[in-house]
């Protein structure tokens, strides 16, 4: 398709509708001045095209950022100056928040950040953004305008850089991950040839990235539509490991989402990681460091890393008494993670088992060690580690015993424990 140039083409109706929303509609009004333009610009506008609702809308505009935030606040409007320096002022209009960046072109990247200056034309901004699909704009008026060919390309669906691939990518080498992300999302078919070769030539250049990026960016990929083929590609031509510090694994992500069915907790981005490339306790460690993790994801990971290992190498799913020592000994988030990456590491022939055993850690109440310090002491046991030597046992015993919580059997397992002197 041709670029539809300055004149511009009538919108679908897809994109026409973006203009009901009132707040949006408050924050051109505030804009409008007579020698200036402001366009709806960038992801609403694919997304809108490819069917799906818009998360945020964002503006370009000729205005200077200065200029945004004068007459934004006139109107009554509320103006965040967050990327000031990048010409983007955030509006906040009722409950709803609008990027606002000026038009521009890159004067010099390094690859990781820019310097930009600021311009009134549509088309240059257009030609400095990454991919065809996402340099489309749309006028108040109904006009839209692709100068990238663009809409042949969400047509086809074809994630494809603008211009020449590596040239891109050398503006800012998040580009690559993003080229596999997006088309891992929004992609048919095989990836763009000329933007995968660009991306293996200056795969380098992912060792500039903050750690804090390239996790963003992968999480994402994980659950996005394609995510197993891409991830398969991209293993495939040697970028996943570096970034991960491990052998990532897709087969056992494809037979994780397959579990999942596209819903449940399968769909965790950070359960796809584990299934990626999680097998131990010091995997989690590595990976907290790899990609920058919190210490909630970190922990979330190496807990399912212990309860997993008392089901390595099974193909049949663990019974109830099992289930109900995973849930004691690692609490529920964790067993259902171990319980999640053991099936899809088994072989296939025990699905309804599996699901059973899912079912039973969502609804079982987790066991609570009936014992305490007291009990023991009460058993004339009065030296430290005696204490806890006796309460480790008591635990093992009535784990044995099937976690028994009526009196009766308390009282039996506290009578046959050893009766030592302090």
């Amino acid at each position: 398709m041709r670029s539809t140039g300055e004149q511009g083409i009538a919108a679908p109706d897809a994109l026409t509708a973006l203009f009901c929303d009132e707040a949006l509609l408050s924050v051109f009004s505030a804009l409008q001045l007579e020698g200036e333009e402001t366009r709806i610009v960038g992801g609403a506008l694919r997304d809108a095209l490819f069917g799906r609702p818009p998360h945020e809308i964002d503006l370009a505009t000729t205005l200077f950022p200065e200029a945004v935030i004068t007459r934004t606040k006139a109107a009554g409007l509320r103006a965040i100056p967050t990327g000031i320096q990048h010409g983007t002022v955030t509006v906040l209009a009722g409950q709803e928040t609008f990027e606002v960046t000026t038009l521009r072109e890159d004067i010099e990247t390094d690859g990781r950040h820019a310097e930009v200056r600021f311009g009134r034309d549509f088309r240059i901004d257009a030609l400095r953004r990454d991919f065809t699909m996402n340099a489309l704009s749309l006028a108040p008026g109904g006009r839209l305008f692709d100068y990238t060919g663009g809409l042949a390309d969400i047509v086809a669906r074809k994630v494809r850089f603008i211009g020449e691939p590596e040239q891109r990518i050398k503006e800012d080498y998040l580009r690559i991950l993003r080229f596999f992300r997006f088309s891992a999302d929004f992609g048919e078919g095989l990836l763009d040839r000329a933007g995968r070769l660009a991306a293996i030539r200056q795969r380098e250049g992912l060792g500039q990235l903050s750690r804090e990026r390239i996790r963003a960016e992968l999480l994402k990929l994980f659950c996005a539509r394609k995510a197993v083929e891409v991830c398969s590609e991209i293993c495939g031509d040697g970028l996943l490991h570096p970034l991960l510090a491990s052998a990532p694994n897709p087969a056992r992500l494809r037979r994780l989402i397959a579990i999942g069915e596209g819903a449940g907790p399968a769909e965790n981005p950070l359960l796809r990681l584990a299934a990626l490339c999680l097998a131990l306790p010091e995997d989690a460690l590595r990976l907290r460091d790899r990609l920058r993790l919190s210490n909630t994801e970190a922990e979330r990971l190496e807990a399912a890393a212990r309860a997993l290992i008392g089901l390595h190498g099974r193909d049949e799913p663990p019974g109830f008494h099992d289930l109900q020592a995973l849930l004691f000994r690692h609490g529920r988030q964790a067993a259902v993670d171990a319980v999640l990456l053991a099936e899809a590491d088994a072989r296939p022939g025990n699905g309804g088992g599996w699901v059973l055993a899912r079912n039973f850690l969502f609804e079982a109440t987790e066991p609570r060690l009936p014992f305490s310090g007291a009990d023991v002491i009460a058993l004339g046991i009065t030296e430290g580690r005696a204490i806890g030597e006796a309460l480790r046992g008591l635990q093992a015993r009535w784990i044995e015993a099937g976690f028994p919580t009526d009196p009766a059997s308390l009282t039996r397992l506290l009578d046959e424990v050893p009766r030592r002197a302090g």
